[in-house]
This record gives structure tokens, sequence and C-alpha cells, in this order.
């Protein structure tokens, strides 16, 4: 079924240049819809009691925003008598429904979201992910060939990770499990189905809870990145208390996500201030702040580039080792790559740069971080 939910979406497009989001989410749960039948199908055809249930059948209640909505609850009652049964049960991801009965979809990747929610509701042991990759890699193996697997991770790491542009799982399926203390699990579902469990869990990645002497002491885990994003630089704004809500509050209410934020230093009571989104909300956010602020603030202009990428190395060692953010700056300024924002948290560093120099960055601090050698 690869590839059917933007098939389903460009068949919305070529009706509409901007659809409706309600009606949008009712087309894109449908493929998971079909899955489900077909899979349960193929189970009772090999013999085994199988059920499919979607988002509103189990009752995955969310709120109301359409296309990234958050799961609110879920009612297990129905799914716990079929497992009492011995039934297979086959739910569809991906969606929910809200207060009104509205069809709704979680966002790409939302799959991961609704497994870890399910195995939370259901007080499962662990809840194992089977995706395309065999685990969670120093980075993204297409970049860079050394990068090595981890066989653990911690959850902070992999929340930075999913956040920072990983895509091995997304940031609220990390979220859920580590709200609600989720054993989680991530392994290869293109590896021999007959190989058991326990013993195929030994070439995945282990999500832990807990920092422990017998996890790998790397001072960094993993280098993630993100193509992603745009840079919107909102030129001569007043530098006075309140101005970044007053940008950023419209781009709040449209229902658009910031990521970086930068304020230069004021020069004759003046500004600039700079941000990132989606870059599929580049050209809506571009749209809110030239009719709704720029006049308003009384800004001199209002500048984009979406050719922007984010680079960020990420580590719970970050917090017992020094020196690490001057070292990235070092390897970048010694590339030729010129840094356009910053951003750190406890346990990470990102850096803002033009995307085509990403997979230079990523391999040049890739090595010189030693990520290719295994942990001793």
């Amino acid at each position: 079924m690869s590839g059917e939910t933007n098939r389903l979406l460009g068949l919305a497009k070529e009706i509409s240049a901007n659809p409706d989001p309600r009606e949008m989410d009712v087309i894109a749960s449908t493929g998971e819809q079909v899955t489900i039948g077909l899979l349960a199908m193929a189970l009772q055809e090999i013999g085994v009691t199988a059920r499919s249930y979607t988002g509103a059948q189990v009752k995955i209640l969310t709120d109301e925003a359409f296309s990234k909505a958050r799961i609110k609850s879920i009612d297990d009652e129905a799914i716990l008598a079929d497992l009492a049964s011995g039934t297979v049960v086959v739910v569809a991801g991906f969606q929910g429904v809200d207060e009104a009965g509205n069809i709704t979809t979680l966002g790409r990747g939302g799959s991961d979201t609704s497994a870890v929610a399910l195995a939370a509701a259901l007080k499962a042991d662990e809840c194992l992910i089977y995706t395309d990759v065999d685990g969670v890699y120093t980075t993204d193996p297409r970049v860079e060939p050394d990068a090595r697997r981890l066989q653990t991770v911690t959850f902070e790491e992999m929340l930075e990770m999913a956040s920072l542009g990983s895509k091995v799982l997304q940031i609220r399926a990390v979220e859920f499990a580590g709200k609600y203390k989720v054993p989680l699990r991530v392994l290869s579902s293109l590896t021999d189905p007959m190989i058991p469990i326990a013993e195929e869990a030994q070439s995945g990645t282990l999500i832990t809870f807990e920092e422990d002497d017998k996890m790998e002491q790397a001072i960094i885990s993993g280098i993630a990145f993100n193509r992603d994003e745009a840079k919107i630089t909102v030129m001569g704004v007043p530098d006075r208390p309140g101005i970044a809500y007053t940008i950023l509050g419209p781009i709040g209410d449209a229902n658009i996500d910031v990521d970086m934020i930068i304020q230069n230093a004021s020069v004759d009571g003046m500004t600039d201030f700079s941000f990132t989104v989606h870059r599929n909300e580049y050209q809506k956010a571009l749209d809110v702040l030239n009719n709704q602020v720029k006049a308003h603030i009384r800004a001199t202009d209002i500048r984009g580039d979406s050719k922007i990428c984010k680079v960020s190395m990420v580590g719970v060692g970050m917090r017992t080792h020094a020196g690490i953010a001057s070292k990235m700056f070092r390897t970048l300024s010694e590339e030729g790559i010129n840094i356009q924002m910053i951003s750190t948290s406890e346990i990470k560093i990102s850096v803002v740069i033009d995307e085509k120099y990403m997979e230079l960055a990523v391999r040049a601090l890739h090595k010189v971080f030693d990520l290719d050698q295994p942990v001793g």
C-alpha cells in the first residue's frame, strides 16, 4: 500500500488548491481502512480469528485539529474483549474521531503514535515498531554510509532526534512512550518472520527510560537533520516588550508550528526577528505576516528563505562534557559552512545552514565525533 496516502491527497489537490481540512481527513483516513480489512482477511485465510477496527470503532478520541490531531483517550473495552477470546485485533493507525464524530488524522507517521497509544491504553508489556530499518542509527545511512546502529538510546535522546528530523519514529509516538513509560523497540519488518522476537530484538534498538552503567557511554549518540524547514525574517521591528507575541500570535492562531527563534541585538530601538517553520507552511506563514502583522508593527520588510536545513547533534553525554558546541562550530567553519541560527538544550545543539551543505555537514560532524566507531 506504499504511496496510497499520497495518491489520495493528490486526488484532492486535483479538485481544490486549498482543500477543506475536514474533508482531507475523510479522504486520507481511507488508506489505512483498506489495509486493516485486507490484513484481517489474510489472517482469516490462514485460520487465525481476526477483526479489524477503524479509529472511530475503537473510539480513539482526539481533539479537533484536522490533519494533526492529538489523542485524548482510547476506549479499550472492545479490544480487550476480543483479545480475551483469542481474536487478533487489527486497528487502523493514523486516525481517530473528535467529540463531534468527525474523522481526524494524526499527521505523517501517525501510525506509530496510534501503536504506542494503544500499547499504553492496553498496558502492554512492550510496543514493537516494525519499520524499513533495523533500528536507530547514529545518522541516516543514506547520507553517511558509516552510520552505526545503536543498541540502546535514551528516551530523551530519541525524543530530541525525532523532533529534529530523524524519520525512524514520529515525535508524538516517543512523547506517548515517555509519558506512559511504554517500553519501545524499533525492529525491521524485512527480517525473516520466523525468527523468535527475543532473538530478533538483539538486532533492533531499545529505547530506554533510565541511564545506567550498562548503556553506551557516548558523548554524542546521533546526528539528525531536517530538510523540511524554511526561515522567515521580519525586518525593522520595534524592540519593545510584547513584540514577539505580536509577530508570533497570529502565526499560532493560524495553527502554524514555529521551531527555532532568534532576535538580533537592538540598534536604535529597532531589531530583526527570525524564526523557522515547516516548509509546507512557509507560504501560509508569509501570507499571515504580510496581511496581519507587517503594517500593524510597521516592519520595514519580510524576507523568507526556503532553501535551508537544520542539522542537530544529540547526546546525554553533553551534560558532562564541555566544548561540544565549539568543536561543532569549528568543524563547520573548516568546511566553509556558515551558521545562520543556533539553538541549544541540555542534550542537543541545532544549527540552521544552507540546504546545499547539509550532507557535507553531517558527514564531517559524524567523523569528527567518532560516531562511526563502536563504543567501548
